[in-house]
């Protein structure tokens, strides 16, 4: 039986934070609401139990509260923030306004050091704190094992069972022994093995797939980015020539895109077909400026076209996507309070009437844990390395309506970017780069003339799993390069500016 650390949402910023800390321990977690029935969480069968901060405060009318019930099912629980002021708060102790807030580094003063929880970590360290509210009296079964000059009770620990309430982050870097900190409370207090690992995953997910599908054919929607490439491996491993991969030309995607994807995957051994889509989808947008409508009509005729397709084929009963774990969050809001972001077109974007059942074998997965599976499957580190393409295509990189013309125009903007990226040699150091149309008209001159033509915008971000990111700090050089080029290659474009936002509080694309 698989090890399970699940992940009690209340809504913090962090929590995507908490359950990556945990799998990178090789320990396999999953985020669930706050308020998921008890009886849910027992069929789980979770080896221990995180619950995360979040914005609220006890005394807010509407707080997030826990079910107590969750005490008594003898696992390891670590409380986070709020998580641990809930706590107290329920269990009769005393959590107040604190005179003083507290957010930002503090020094964490050790009072228990023989808690196995603290193994090696120093008896003073500092911690990032980020709260209003603070404990001052605990529940009379618990004691104190570490506080701060402002907060008294900075770690708590049930006498007789393992229940931990923390009011610091563990789970950010700021956080000195953060990751010691988790580690501790997975292997010496839940005593897990740690055994989750590319390999493994491979391995069950192969077993699931098989037992999912049966004997049926499963038509795979293959983009040639990383993530339904991978998802093509997995399934060609597990049920070989009964597995039939689609590439949907859009006729958004990148300049030269369907050639090259084509000329990858016809060698594969895949049963393989392009479908040449691009009027229909054109069709459908036509006059939509709106992300989300964009987004849901994209989403709804990548299923009509694969509908169609596997009509021509027996026994298709299953359609695989790559969809991944960041994508299920952002999408459909699992995690508690936290707010849906937008509707990826493969998860919230989906019609309600479908005639294929979905598969989606990486929906457990972050990008980086993908790249791991694909590298264990021996997919080359050329494919492994792109960088994220959305699966609405230029669609939401194009601001506003979307016509022929601006996507030619985009299309060679953004080769020329990427072009120059590698050309530079940093292309692999950052995480995904792109160019955006923008419908706002500039005055220029070219050739002692005026020109009032549109403006691009260069994106490029540095990430782990794409859930936060900073925008990459590539050189003036390269950017002037860039800019110089698209302005005297690309008709259409006089204009070129670089989007230095963070993730959050904006998002990595644009729409």
């Amino acid at each position: 039986m698989r090890e399970k650390v699940l992940v009690l949402d209340f809504g913090s910023q962090y929590t995507q934070l908490i359950a990556r800390r945990v799998r990178e321990n090789g320990v396999y977690s999953e985020i669930k609401a706050f308020d998921t029935p008890i009886e849910e969480i027992k069929n789980d069968l979770p080896t221990a139990i995180i619950l995360s901060g979040g914005p609220s405060s006890v005394w807010d009318t509407d707080s997030p509260k826990i079910d107590l019930d969750i005490l008594s099912l003898d696992v390891p629980i670590l409380c986070i923030c709020y998580g641990m002021q809930a706590l107290v708060h329920q269990l009769s102790g005393k959590v107040e306004h604190s005179q003083k807030r507290e957010f930002g580094p503090a020094t964490l003063e050790i009072v228990k050091k023989e808690e196995p929880l603290f193994d090696s970590i120093p008896e003073c360290s500092n911690v990032w704190m980020s709260h209003g509210d603070r404990v001052l009296d605990i529940p009379a079964d618990y004691i104190s094992i570490a506080k701060t000059d402002n907060t008294p009770h900075a770690f708590i620990k049930n006498k007789s069972k393992n229940i931990y309430g923390t009011q610091f982050h563990p789970e950010v870097v700021h956080t000195e022994f953060g990751g010691e900190l988790i580690s501790n409370f997975l292997f010496k207090i839940a005593g897990m093995s740690g055994d989750w690992t590319p390999k493994s995953f491979i391995e069950s997910t192969i077993d699931e797939i098989r037992a999912k599908v049966g004997g049926s054919k499963v038509l795979c929607a293959l983009s040639g980015g990383v993530d339904s490439s991978v998802t093509a491996a997995l399934l060609n491993k597990a049920i070989g020539q009964n597995l039939y991969c689609v590439f949907v030309d859009t006729g958004m995607l990148r300049l030269n895109e369907a050639e090259e994807v084509t000329n990858v995957f016809r060698d594969f051994g895949f049963n393989f077909v392009c479908i040449s889509a691009g009027e229909r989808f054109l069709d459908k947008l036509k006059e939509v400026a709106d992300p989300e409508r964009k987004r849901k009509i994209i989403g709804e005729q990548f299923i009509r076209v694969f509908e169609d397709e596997a009509k021509k084929i027996s026994d298709v009963e299953f359609l695989a996507q790559g969809t991944l774990y960041p994508d299920i969050i952002e999408s459909v809001s699992v995690r508690g309070p936290s707010a849906t972001i937008k509707s990826h077109h493969n998860v919230g974007g989906l019609p309600e009437k479908m005639d294929l059942k979905i598969v989606e074998p990486l929906r457990e997965l972050f990008k980086d844990e993908v790249r791991k599976v694909g590298n264990e499957l021996g997919l080359s580190s050329e494919m492994l390395g792109r960088h994220p393409f959305p699966g609405p295509g230029l669609a939401i990189r194009i601001m506003g309506e979307i016509t022929k013309e601006r996507i030619n125009i985009l299309k060679h903007a953004d080769s020329i970017f990427i072009e120059q990226l590698k050309k530079e040699n940093i292309y692999d150091d950052i995480w995904q780069a792109f160019c955006v149309f923008l419908p706002v008209k500039t005055v220029g001159v070219m050739g002692d003339e005026r020109t009032y033509e549109n403006v691009c915008a260069l994106r490029a971000v540095s990430s782990t799993d794409g859930m936060t990111a900073n925008w990459s700090k590539i050189p003036y050089e390269i950017l002037e390069k860039v800019s110089v080029r698209i302005i005297n290659e690309v008709k259409g474009i006089n204009r070129v500016v670089y989007d230095i936002s963070t993730k959050p509080p904006s998002t990595i694309e644009w729409e």
